[in-house]
Parts: structure tokens; sequence; C-alpha cells
């Protein structure tokens, strides 16, 4: 990237924070199995902070075999404490057995004939919203669309998907342009 191009201020200069911003933040995703990991990733950040995840992410995908939702689905006792006892994963019991059930919501969601994208996309009307943050401070922590979408997980069985963390997850799939504005990928992403 040219020196001249600005970005968005949160990643700081932490390269692996910057390669993020750079490259997925904001990209729009519609692979389901790819959703269900990133909405998992944004329930285990609860309490912490984005980078610890990003910095981590490689072990919860060995630890939670690549998020596979047909395997998670199966964790048993074992497969619990395994994780429990993963130094390079969050080991927060509640989260671990959220992500589990998350999993099997997933399956009977698919398994009824939904796919996770058409469910998700819908609060946004299949599309990208495209806000207009001029500062970073602007930006909401959760919007009408993050607490419908958070309910509606909820009633599916869905685990840690509260309205904050369903905005995070917005906007780290692209269902938000949440770019400020004098950041060069906030016009990328908007055309």
């Amino acid at each position: 990237m040219p020196a001249e191009q600005k970005r968005c201020t949160w990643p700081g200069q932490d390269p692996l924070y910057l390669a993020y911003h750079d490259e997925e933040w904001g990209v729009p995703e519609h692979d389901d199995r790819a959703l269900y990991e990133k909405l998992v990733l944004d329930g285990f950040q609860a309490g912490l902070s984005w980078i610890t995840i990003l910095r981590k992410r490689d072990n919860f995908r060995a630890a939670f075999r690549n998020f596979e939702p047909e395997r998670v689905a199966r964790f048993g006792a074992t497969d619990v404490a395994r994780l429990m006892n993963d130094a390079g994963i969050v080991r927060n019991r509640a989260k671990v057995d959220g992500a589990i059930a998350s999993a099997k919501a997933y399956l009977a969601m698919r398994d009824g004939g939904e796919t996770l994208d058409a469910f998700l996309w819908q609060f946004t009307g299949g599309g990208t919203l495209q806000n207009r943050w001029q500062a970073w401070t602007g930006i909401p922590a959760a919007t009408d669309e993050s607490r419908a979408m958070s309910k509606a997980l909820k009633t599916r069985g869905f685990k840690f998907c509260g309205p904050t963390i369903c905005y995070a997850f917005m906007q780290a799939v692209g269902m938000v342009n949440d770019h400020v504005t004098t950041c060069f990928r906030y016009k990328q992403l908007k055309s």
C-alpha cells in the first residue's frame, strides 16, 4: 500500500491487524462454513480484543477442526476437555459449549433447507449497508439490524450472539461497510 493511502485507525501498526483490515474486514462473505467460523470467533471475542482472537485464529481452526459444523456438533466430553486444556485458544467453558450448540443450530437450519448465508444476509436485505462514518468514534456498538439478528439467532439455538457481537460480525463479513470514508478500503468495498 502506498504511504499516502489512509486507512481506519483501529488496526494501529500491528502487521497482522493491518493485513486483516486491508484484506478481510468488511469483505462480503457468503460461504456458510466461513460465516459459522466468524460468528463463533466473534463470540469468543466477547470481553477480549479482536487482535487476541486473530493471533489465536490458526489455533482455533486446528482445535475446532476447521470449524466444520458437522464435526463440531459431534464434540463430546473428551473434546471439551481437550479444548479446555488447549492454551492456544481462549479456554472459556461457556464459549466452548456455545460453539458446539451453534454448530448444532447450524445443522438444524441446514437440515431444514435453510442456508446460514441467506438467513444472516436477510438482516441487510441481501446486500451491504453502506455507512458514511467520518470517524471511528461515531460507529455504534449495535444497530436495529444487529439486535434483530441476535434475537433470531438465539431463537434458533445459537449462543454468544448478542447485538454487539452480531454487529462486530456484520462489520467483519461485509454486511455493513464501516470503514471510515477517508480509508482507502471504503471506496474499494463500496464499488
